[in-house]
């Protein structure tokens, strides 16, 4: 008769050893070390609070192989950083595409030369989008799992051993979150590619407002609230494709908007020099602007 605490504990071992290969020790502040992702070969994604310096940063990978490192892009609004190995011998990690609340999860850290530590734990919360001192998060996961010291910049990993977030305790309060896989491998691709993230700009100020029900039957949806334009800025993509104040934002290419972080959600990096619909109430009726968007500075 199988033992299923046995399985469950041998599964949880196996997959600690699958995703500690690709998790690295990360040398670029004063003091205790932090961890790092293998994203490629060349390439490790990390926590930006932990990235001190731009020099003299090194990196150790799991069979002890260590090797320097430069930043190749930061990002301060998700607390991220990416490094350029000087070697490309790092293994890439395999990463899942969704948590779910009630998920078994491993917290991966590899804070010092003796090995990978780790902490079993649930998914207790999967939330966002969610303002940080530099910007918003999209979604972040919440878990139970124990923040030991120098776990920022670490995987968060099923129990198949697969990416499903970036653990950081960057954004204040001694928190930690973590990031979902598929932002932080889209902020990498990024990094990797411009140093930095674009984030759209549309050039207005706001504020929250309820909407009528007759402008609801007008909209054929239920939408309790949208954002009325209280200033559109001057030489803006808003004032540009002709945004008026007085206006009421209900949606940003096709997807509704009810309040400011959803607002800033949907003005990703994606969006930034595209012509996108913008839905509006103007007059209590629905119209659809066409906005090309521009990148905040």
């Amino acid at each position: 008769m199988s033992n299923v605490l046995v399985e469950l504990s041998n599964a949880m071992a196996e997959a600690a050893e699958k995703v500690g290969a690709s998790t690295v020790m990360v040398n670029a502040r004063r003091r205790l070390p932090a961890t790092g992702i293998a994203y490629s070969a060349d390439l490790i994604l990390t926590a930006n609070h932990v990235v001190e310096r731009e020099e003299g940063i090194t990196v150790t990978l799991s069979d002890g192989t260590e090797i320097l490192a430069m930043v190749a892009g930061r990002d301060h609004g998700t607390d991220l950083a990416l490094l350029r190995l000087e070697s490309p011998k790092a293994r890439p990690a395999e990463t899942a595409k969704d948590a779910k609340v009630g998920q078994l999860v491993l917290a991966l850290g590899r804070p010092s030369e003796t090995g990978i530590e780790a902490s079993l734990g649930v998914v207790s919360a999967v939330g966002g989008p969610v303002h940080t001192r530099h910007g918003a998060i999209d979604k972040y996961i919440r878990t139970d799992t124990t923040p030991f010291p120098g776990f920022s910049g670490g995987p968060l990993a099923d129990a198949e051993g697969r990416v499903i977030g970036l653990n950081t305790s960057g954004f204040g309060h001694g928190v930690s979150i973590t990031i979902p896989a598929d932002l932080a491998w889209k902020v990498a691709e990024q990094l990797a590619k411009h140093g930095s993230v674009q984030r759209g700009y549309l050039g207005v100020r706001s504020q929250g407002v309820e909407i009528p029900d007759a402008a609801q039957k007008a909209l054929k949806r239920e939408q309790a609230t949208g954002l009325l334009l209280v200033g559109v800025e001057n030489d803006s993509p808003a004032e540009a494709a002709g945004l008026m104040v007085g206006d009421i934002i209900v949606a940003i290419d096709g997807q509704p908007v009810h309040d400011h972080d959803e607002l800033l959600a949907s003005l990703s990096g994606e969006v930034v020099d595209k012509s996108t619909p913008v839905e509006v109430l103007r007059g209590g009726q629905p119209q659809t602007i066409t906005v090309k968007i521009g990148a905040r500075k």
